[in-house]
């Protein structure tokens, strides 16, 4: 399986994010959204978007690893924010550049999209994403 990722000439770029992803392979995993809840459905992050982001990606590791895969073969997801304005997503994005115990999470192609509400009143993000799996 191999991933190439794209950012064209003129369109936006910035680390954290390729503007197009290409993945040869057979097998994909669809990821349901991940959230800041743990367990017991008690959200961690209290009302901090940057908190609850970073805990939702360690979630969504969790759940790439269960299908035998790494967080380098996401290939894309969707990010879901509660009330976005643009200080929302730059808190989101500064949570992608550390989540990882201080290291990155890797680019991929991902879309934010702004909600109304989530599951929880008190959850603030929730990121589904795909996998490209190893044949």
């Amino acid at each position: 399986m191999t991933i190439q990722h794209l950012n064209p000439a003129g369109l936006l770029s910035f680390p954290g994010l390729s503007q197009v992803v290409v993945a040869a392979g057979s097998r994909l995993a669809f990821v349901a959204g991940q959230t800041a809840c743990n367990a017991q459905f008690e959200v961690v992050g209290g009302s901090s978007y940057h908190m609850q982001s970073t805990e939702a990606l360690k979630h969504l590791k969790t759940a790439v690893e269960a299908a035998g895969a790494t967080v380098h073969q996401i290939v894309s997801s969707t990010v879901y924010l509660k009330n976005l304005t643009p200080e929302v997503a730059e808190q989101f994005v500064t949570a992608l550049s550390s989540a990882l115990e201080g290291e990155p999470f890797p680019a991929h192609a991902f879309t934010m999209v702004g909600v109304q509400a989530l599951a929880s009143p008190d959850v603030l993000v929730e990121i589904s994403a795909v996998v490209a799996l190893d044949a």
